[in-house]
């Protein structure tokens, strides 16, 4: 993990612009900042529908469509593509094969994240929902893939691919090629996309079915790009703040964790929290969001790791030692089903409490971004204590270093970089904390 320091490039702190009448050199440079250049919002949409297996005895996860669909690939690309295709059926429908018809089926919003044999990682954002029909049928997955983390966003893009789908599946596609036309705006900009909606999508209490309207739909990225794939919210409905510095101490020692709950949605956003708590480090180990049933056994695996696994599968976790298993279920007879035994005595004692003062500010929070600021400035803090001096062990790291393999990798990626002045938003803390403490011992003097 302290091998994954971000490059400052990454961060979205920036000096603010003059306050001059743009002209067209500025216009093009403003519409620099507000794009990314050259990125999609995603690489595709997949719908995944349960089809009966030859002996139909039971049903299994098929990509019913793909949009836009890849032609001209070389053969070894063909095979990957398909195994990435085969693993999102998998990850749409962890459950495996006890699927039967249903007549309702609330709509859940997940996401899941693939990672490629060079280490990249590309994000899954799936909607299951209940098909339009008659009579019980199974529920069907709509899942976008995406380099872009931002579980915010494209939440409020499967949204409108549901309305969409109650009306017409044929509705979907052109919404989604609006999308894919539009340009990725940069963290903090907002891009609008215009789509044809019947009006009795809107007001469906009128009835007014041949009436189409055009819909102007406005997606925005948070500022604070670390956070974009984040809602600390879920994380503290769980889990007591104590509770989740325990979790959080498991994980800068890069342990093995489980986290245990039924709701997809659940599991996802938790995983994702825990690892935006170590933000400015990224978790370079397994991260499975949710564990379908056929790969359980990489619980046995020795080595770090993030999973969310489904309630009614805890018994297949067999191996409980020497790892932490956090239930997150409203029904918990207890927070911690497995744990290693020390993690309350991980954290000093004062960082801890300092923690605990500033999540307290969270309760204040009157919005996600509110708070997710305030969650994820608390933690920092304690990176900006604990390793903010990383700097002087720059230049001398061969002899000088704490003599951790973590902080010598994360020193070694640091040298890597190339000279300049600090514009990342872990740096900008730590000068702030540092100035602090100047001025407060200048008041002693």
């Amino acid at each position: 993990m302290w091998s994954s320091f971000r490059r400052h490039r990454r961060d979205g702190f920036k000096d603010s612009e003059p306050a001059e009448l743009p002209g067209p050199e500025a216009e093009n440079s403003s519409r620099e900042h507000r794009y990314v250049s050259g990125q999609y919002f995603f690489e595709y949409l997949v719908v995944v529908s349960l089809k009966k297996t030859k002996d139909g005895s039971s049903y299994e996860p098929q990509i019913t469509y793909q949009f836009p669909k890849k032609d001209g690939m070389a053969k070894y690309q063909k095979e990957e593509e398909e195994k990435t295709l085969k693993a999102i059926t998998l990850f749409c429908f962890p459950e495996g094969i006890n699927w039967a018809p249903l007549t309702e089926y609330p709509s859940e919003t997940f996401s899941f994240v693939l990672t490629e044999i060079d280490g990249s990682r590309r994000n899954g954002y799936c909607r299951r929902l209940l098909p339009g029909g008659r009579g019980a049928r199974p529920p069907e997955a709509y899942c976008i893939i995406s380099t872009l983390a931002c579980f915010g966003l494209f939440s409020k893009i499967l949204e409108e691919v549901e309305k969409r789908r109650q009306i017409s599946t044929a509705m979907i596609y052109p919404f989604m090629q609006k999308l894919r036309e539009a340009p990725l705006p940069s963290p903090g900009h907002t891009v609008e996309i215009k789509s044809f909606i019947p009006e009795s999508a809107l007001r469906p209490e009128e009835g007014h079915t041949l009436a189409v309207f055009t819909k102007i739909i406005s997606l925005t990225r948070p500022l604070d790009s670390w956070l974009e794939h984040v809602n600390f919210a879920t994380l503290f409905d769980c889990l007591t703040d104590e509770e989740v510095l325990l979790v959080f101490a498991a994980a800068v020692l890069e342990r093995r964790i489980v986290f245990i709950a039924e709701e997809l949605g659940t599991l996802s956003q938790i995983i994702h929290a825990v690892a935006a708590l170590l933000y400015p480090f990224t978790w370079q180990h397994t991260m499975i969001s949710i564990v379908p049933e056929i790969l359980i056994d990489v619980v046995m695996a020795p080595t770090p790791y993030l999973l969310g696994v489904q309630k009614h599968l805890l018994d297949l976790v067999t191996d409980q030692t020497d790892l932490l298993v956090v239930d997150l279920s409203d029904n918990k007879k207890e927070t911690f089903i497995a744990s290693v035994g020390d993690e309350s005595s991980i954290l000093p004692p004062k960082l801890k409490s300092e923690i605990l003062e500033a999540l307290g500010a969270r309760r204040k929070a009157s919005t996600v971004e509110e708070l997710n600021r305030v969650v994820s400035e608390a933690f920092l803090l304690f990176f900006v204590k604990t390793v903010g001096h990383f700097r002087s062990y720059v230049k001398h790291s061969r002899g000088g270093g704490p003599g951790t393999q973590m902080f010598d990798l994360f020193i070694q990626e640091v040298e890597q970089q190339q000279p300049g002045p600090q514009q990342g938003i872990f740096n900008k803390k730590i000068l702030e904390y540092q100035e602090k403490k100047k001025k407060e011992k200048a008041k002693k003097h």
